[in-house]
C-alpha cells in the first residue's frame, strides 16, 4: 500500500489488534439485523450510544492515562464493539417476543441457511471487494506521504460518523420494503421506498453542507498540523457537495435488497466503486500524481453509480 515507513508500524499493529475485535462487530451487525426486521430500531441506537461513549472514555484512559498509543486505541474499539454485542444478545435472550434467542436451540438449517446465503452472498461480496479497492485507492493517498494520509484519513473518520444516520435510512428501507412486499402491500412498499429516499438525500445533502462549512473546525478536534488540516478540508469540499449522490446510491441499493434483488447492486457497486474507481485513480496517479484526482474520484464514481441506479429503479416490477 505504498505506506510512509514512519508510520508503517503503527498501522500494522492497529490493525492486529483490531481484528481480534471483529467477532464483536460481526455480532453486533447480527443482534441489529434481527431488531430492526421487527421494527425495534431504538434499542441498536441505545447500545451503539452506551458504546460510543465507553470507547471515548476508554481512550482517554489507554492513550492519555495509560500512554498505550495506537494499542490502547484499538483495545478501546474492540471493547466497546464487544459491549454493544453484548448488549444486543442479552436483550434478544431476554425478550418474550417470536424473536427471541435460545442459545441452546442454535443450529443450522439448512433451507433457512439457503435462503440467507442467496441473499447476504452477494451483499458480502460487493462490501468485500469495495473494501479491497479502498485499499489500492488508499494505496495512492500514501503515496503522497503521511500528512495527507493524516488529513484524508481524519476526514474519513469525520465522513464515516455524519453519514450514520444516512446508514440507518438504509437499514430500515431494506426492512421496510420486505415487509411490505412481504404482506403484498406493493403500493405501500412503494410509497415507503419513494419517502426513504427522498428523506435519505436530502439529510445527506444537509449534513455534507454542514460539514463543508464547518471543515476546518471540525478537522481541529482531532489534529493541529495547518498541512494536516489542509488535506482534509480540500477533501471535505471535493466530497461533500455531492453527497446525495451516495445517499441516492446507497438508498436505491437497499430498496433492491428489500425487493430480492441484491445481485443487482453487488454489481453496479462493483463495477462502478472497484472497478472504474480503482483503474481511473491508479491511471491518473501515474500520469499526474496530483492529489486533487483522489479527491475527484470518489464523487464522480457515486455519480456513475446514481445514474445506473436511477435508471434500473424505474423498472422494478413490485409484484414480481
Amino acid at each position: 500500500m505504498s505506506t510512509p515507513k514512519n508510520v508503517i508500524h503503527l498501522s500494522t499493529v492497529y490493525l492486529q489488534i483490531y481484528f481480534l475485535g471483529s467477532l464483536g462487530m460481526i455480532l453486533y451487525n447480527s443482534c441489529v439485523g434481527i431488531m430492526q426486521s421487527v421494527g425495534d430500531s431504538k434499542h441498536p441506537l441505545y447500545f451503539l450510544i452506551v458504546s460510543s461513549c465507553v470507547n471515548v472514555v476508554l481512550d482517554i484512559i489507554f492513550v492519555a492515562g495509560l500512554h498505550m498509543n495506537v494499542e490502547g486505541a484499538a483495545l478501546a474499539t474492540i471493547l466497546s464493539q464487544f459491549l454493544s454485542a453484548a448488549l444486543c444478545l442479552y436483550l434478544l435472550i431476554r425478550t418474550n417476543e417470536s424473536h427471541q434467542v435460545h442459545l441452546s436451540e442454535i443450529r443450522i438449517h439448512a433451507d433457512v441457511g439457503k435462503e440467507i446465503l442467496e441473499m447476504g452472498i452477494p451483499t458480502g461480496i460487493q462490501n468485500s471487494l469495495i473494501s479491497i479497492s479502498n485499499v489500492v485507492v488508499q494505496s495512492n493517498i500514501n503515496s503522497f506521504g503521511s500528512l495527507a494520509m493524516a488529513g484524508i484519513g481524519t476526514y474519513t473518520k469525520i465522513e464515516g460518523f455524519a453519514f450514520l444516520p444516512i446508514t440507518s435510512f438504509m437499514m430500515a428501507l431494506t426492512t421496510f420494503v420486505s415487509q411490505n412486499r412481504g404482506a403484498k402491500e406493493y403500493k405501500r412498499a412503494r410509497k415507503g421506498a419513494h419517502f426513504g429516499l427522498v428523506c435519505s438525500v436530502s439529510l445527506a445533502e444537509t449534513i455534507g453542507l454542514l460539514i463543508a462549512l464547518f471543515a476546518t473546525p471540525l478537522m481541529r478536534l482531532f489534529v493541529d498540523d495547518p498541512k494536516v488540516i489542509q488535506y482534509g478540508v480540500e477533501r471535505a469540499h471535493y466530497a461533500t457537495i455531492l453527497f446525495f449522490l451516495l445517499a441516492y446510491s446507497h438508498g436505491v441499493s437497499a430498496v433492491l435488497r428489500g425487493v430480492g434483488k441484491s445481485v443487482i447492486p453487488m454489481v453496479v457497486m462493483l463495477v462502478c466503486w472497484c472497478l472504474v474507481r480503482v483503474t481511473l485513480l491508479t491511471m491518473l496517479n501515474m500520469l499526474f500524481h496530483n492529489i486533487v484526482f483522489v479527491y475527484l474520484v470518489y464523487p464522480f464514481t457515486w455519480s456513475l453509480s446514481s445514474i445506473v441506479f436511477f435508471l434500473y429503479y424505474r423498472k422494478i416490477n413490485w409484484k414480481e
